[in-house]
C-alpha cells in the first residue's frame, strides 16, 4: 500500500506523520486489496482536520474528521475507514456466494 501524507496550513512534525501512517497501515489486516491511501492533515483556526482517501480495487473510501486533538482525529478517521473497509469486504463476499441459475433466478446453494 502506498501512503501519501500532506499537511496544509502548517508543518506537521515527523512524529505525527509516522503515527498517521502506522495507524493506516494497520487497516491492511482487514483487507489486503488496499492500493493507495492519501492522508491530509489540516489546521483550521483552532480545529484540526484529518481527511483519509483510500483506493481499494474498484472502490474509493473517504473519511473526514474534525477534532481539537489531531491524534484523536486520526483515530476517529481511521475507525470510519475501518468500518467502510469491513462493509466493502462483506459486500464482496455476498456477491461471490450468490449464484445465478440458467433461468435467471439467483439462489444460494440449495439442498436437493
Amino acid at each position: 500500500m502506498r501512503v501519501n501524507i500532506t499537511a496544509r496550513h502548517y508543518k506537521a512534525p515527523d512524529k505525527l506523520k509516522e503515527y498517521a501512517e502506522k495507524e493506516v497501515r494497520k487497516l491492511s489486516k482487514y483487507f489486503d486489496g488496499i492500493i493507495e491511501c492519501e492522508i491530509v492533515l489540516d489546521y483550521e483556526k483552532t480545529i484540526q482536520v484529518v481527511e483519509i482517501a483510500m483506493k481499494v480495487q474498484k472502490q474509493k473510501l473517504f473519511a473526514r474528521e474534525k477534532s481539537e486533538d489531531i491524534y484523536k482525529g486520526i483515530d476517529h478517521a481511521v475507525d470510519k475507514i475501518e468500518r467502510q473497509l469491513k462493509k466493502y469486504k462483506e459486500k464482496l463476499k455476498d456477491h461471490s456466494h450468490t449464484r445465478v441459475d440458467s433461468f435467471g433466478e439467483s439462489s444460494q446453494a440449495s439442498p436437493e
